[in-house]
């Protein structure tokens, strides 16, 4: 679709990418404008279906499965196959490819024991599906809610990164491992959820519960990591026309390392360690053609222990983290937010 966003639009993107549920005040400080123009964006962005701020829930609370990259052989059918994923339940991202696979998509079942019937029943007799191959992801080394547009300044990087560091807070209460949520923990998580920057106001009053408990609930669940807010956009309209997933084959001595390298390049969107052939995985995102042959030629090469690499270019992204998109938009009724399925934690 035409990028539909001006250079302050892209400024508040970023901005919102580093402190998700900073108060408009903030926002409009940082970029040096009025908090009413900043509301004035965010809303229209949000009313065009353009951007959404959501939450992203913790593994620990959405079940014990682990996600899984599947690439799907579908000559002549696509986009028909592609549309029958997004219909799964499991599917967190789905996208119609070119190169490796016809469709690339990334499962994640509520617990161990589905993933069979998922992987080679439901996905693999789906009507127009010829061949699937699939990798276990062990490790999310990077996940797309850290990729960051590069417009700010580092003074105005300083400055919203003063408020997250507030929420960011290590709660006292905290353990190694955080315990499941329950009762209005829960209710709460499934709101933010849907609405990363809903207020303890916002929250008391759908929960009807006061709003002193509202706050301590709502920070307790951001201090603990339970869920992390995060910006869905699609990356075409921040400029970044290509994308493209990457499938590398990596000797096991240097798989740590090139997890860790992809995962701080400016590309990477998504970047996990997997038990399989393509030992690691890099979802990027590119301004143009040349910025992808710059990544593979130039970067790729420099990799030690990088001995192939599959690529699979997005044609059309039907789905990213359980959210549908409807050419290059969200789509207009929100994903299912129960957070007891299996979803919400990876790309």
């Amino acid at each position: 679709m035409e990028n539909a966003l001006d250079d302050d639009d892209l400024d508040l993107v970023a901005a919102l990418q580093r402190a998700p549920r900073a108060p408009l005040s903030l926002l409009a400080q940082a970029l040096g404008v009025s908090a009413s123009t900043v509301g004035r964006r965010l809303t229209r962005l949000e009313s065009s279906r353009l951007l959404r701020v959501i939450g992203q829930v913790d593994l620990s609370v959405t079940g014990e499965g682990t996600p899984w990259h599947v690439w799907v052989g579908a000559p002549g059918r696509a986009v028909d196959v592609a549309r029958r994923l997004v219909e799964l339940p499991e599917a967190a991202h789905v996208a119609v490819t070119a190169g490796q696979a016809d469709v690339y998509c990334v499962v994640q079942p509520a617990r161990r024991t589905e993933a069979r019937d998922l992987l080679t029943r439901r996905i693999a007799t789906l009507p127009g599906v010829r061949s699937t191959r699939t990798e276990l992801v062990l490790r999310a080394d990077t996940k797309s809610d850290a990729w960051r547009l590069p417009r700010l300044t580092e003074d105005q990087r300083h400055l919203l990164a003063t408020y997250t560091a507030e929420e960011r807070e290590t709660d006292p209460g905290g353990t190694d491992r955080p315990a499941r949520p329950t009762g209005d923990e829960l209710r709460t998580l499934r709101l933010l959820a849907a609405d990363g920057r809903m207020t303890a106001a916002q929250v008391s009053r759908e929960l009807g519960i006061g709003q002193s408990t509202a706050y301590r609930v709502t920070q307790s669940l951001l201090q603990r990591g339970l869920v992390r807010p995060r910006v869905e956009i699609e990356p075409g309209l921040l400029g970044y026309a290509l994308e493209a997933v990457v499938a590398l084959t990596v000797s096991p001595g240097g798989v740590r390392e090139a997890a860790r390298t992809l995962a701080r390049h400016p590309s990477a969107r998504y970047v996990s360690t997997n038990a399989g052939t393509f030992s690691v995985v890099h979802q990027g995102v590119f301004r143009d053609e040349e910025g992808l042959a710059e990544f593979l030629t130039r970067d790729l090469a420099e990799l030690d222990g990088v001995i192939s690499f599959d690529v699979s270019v997005v044609l059309q992204a039907l789905r990213r983290h359980w959210l549908d998109r409807e050419d290059g938009r969200l789509a207009a009724v929100p994903g299912p937010t129960d957070t007891g399925s299996g979803r919400h934690d990876d790309t």
